[in-house]
């Protein structure tokens, strides 16, 4: 569906790269029908600005799970699994409660800027199909996965009954999304082993299969907990290292999604490397459920491409820039264990949330900046500011005026939520509403 050509006007701020955010005070931006920008003015002679900033990706965000943001106790990911996550995740088998959990894990994570998010759905094709439904019907760019898991680590009640009954679902959401979006212009489907202890070897092997027939994306866990990598070592005796273990079944190339990575090793870097495939950083999650502190600037250092995920429900946030926030602390936490330049900045959270996301997604050639010929995915910040009376408008975060645009982003950074997000567009389609 095409929309209209529109004029942005204002000041607009993206990742220039990882270490640097580029300001375009005075600008305006052209899109066209087809949501594209078409060109780039500044010097605009503008006499009110407003804030435009860049879009943010969930690269690894579990809708089934919305109802438990929050909920996760003292438990580690194995336990916390079958305590909290396979009753839900089994619960949406009946589509009513489904729409409702999905209707407004979209909403939710489209009013805090994810213009593109990467979602686990269930075992269900129909409550899976429902989500891509809803996801392109609100606007949302979105990679949707239909989970395959089939050994016994799960109940009897929440299991594929086969590798082949996985693999036919799995192909069922495959071709539903291809009836509703051929052209995967919005919603693409996403090839989704849950976890090496999740899958049998035959499993596996069939979507590595699948994956080299169908060149769709892949998205899994790896290396989320210690306790985990002693089980894939008792489950895959022979596989050098987890990562070997989805290599040696075709699942690691370059369109692979690996959410977690905190306990890798560096012969695990090195092969996640030479097969390209990507990295979602999770902290809030990895916190929560005391998975550990991933090490982003080593990884980062290794040439890795690493982009930010809620992780959501093992994290407890809808929210991209709350992720992007633990991501500077955790980095932080790295730093207290004796390592300095382990500590992120500002500057490259806002890449990992935006231009690192497109491009762990697959589609940095089309989000995750201003430039001409990209898509125009964005949010519209408010600001907060303060008069001579020491009186504040409605905005939520502080502005006195007398601080720069690198302090007024880092303290939107550190203080911001979904309500200074006043609108958002994917691909030049409105899809959150001025907000006031």
């Amino acid at each position: 569906m095409e929309g209209q050509r529109t004029l942005f006007l204002g000041t607009f701020v993206h990742c220039q790269n990882l270490d640097s955010l580029e300001y375009f005070h005075d600008t305006g931006v052209f899109v066209d029908e087809k949501g594209t920008i078409v060109a780039v003015k500044q010097r605009c002679n503008l006499t009110i600005a407003v804030e435009t900033v860049m879009p943010e990706l969930d690269s690894h965000i579990h809708a089934s799970q919305y109802p438990n943001a929050g909920i996760f106790g003292k438990t580690t990911l194995l336990d916390w699994l079958n305590k909290y996550t396979f009753p839900l995740e089994a619960s949406l088998a009946d589509t009513d409660k489904a729409k409702k959990v999905y209707t407004r894990c979209i909403e939710r994570t489209l009013s805090h800027g994810t213009t593109t998010a990467a979602y686990y759905a269930t075992i269900s094709v129909p409550s899976t199909n429902l989500l891509a439904d809803l996801c392109l019907s609100f606007g949302q760019r979105a990679f949707i996965g239909r989970v395959c898991m089939d050994t016994d680590l799960q109940p009897d009640f929440y299991r594929d009954s086969s590798a082949e009954s996985a693999l036919a679902d799995t192909k069922a959401t495959i071709a539903h999304i291809a009836s509703i979006d051929p052209t995967h212009s919005l919603i693409c489907p996403i090839i989704t082993p849950r976890f090496a202890p999740s899958c049998s070897s035959p499993l596996m092997h069939s979507l590595g299969a699948l994956q080299k027939e169908t060149n769709l994306p892949i998205q899994t866990h790896i290396s989320e907990n210690k306790n985990e990598n002693e089980l894939v070592k008792k489950l895959f005796p022979d596989a050098a290292s987890y990562t070997d273990v989805y290599d040696s079944h075709g699942l690691l190339c370059p369109k692979t999604i690996l959410a977690h990575a905190v306990h890798i090793t560096e012969e695990e870097a090195a092969l996640i490397k030479k097969r390209q495939a990507k990295i979602s950083h999770c902290p809030a999650s990895n916190s929560a459920i005391t998975s550990g502190t991933a090490k982003v600037r080593w990884m980062l250092e290794k040439g890795l491409d690493v982009g930010l995920g809620t992780d959501m429900s093992g994290g407890y946030s809808a929210s991209i820039l709350e992720a992007a926030r633990q991501a500077l602390l955790v980095s932080r936490h790295v730093a207290m264990g004796g390592d300095d330049k382990a500590k992120l900045s500002i500057e490259e959270v806002l890449y990992l949330a935006t231009r690192g996301g497109a491009k762990v997604v697959g589609l940095e050639d089309k989000i995750g900046g201003f430039e001409v010929g990209k898509e125009w995915d964005a949010q519209l910040i408010a600001l907060g500011s303060v008069d001579n009376e020491s009186k504040g408008d409605k905005g939520l975060v502080d502005i006195f005026g007398w601080e720069s645009w690198e302090e007024k982003i880092a303290k939107w950074v550190f203080n911001g939520d979904d309500r200074t997000t006043s609108a958002v567009w994917v691909k030049g389609r409105l899809v959150v509403h001025e907000r006031q």
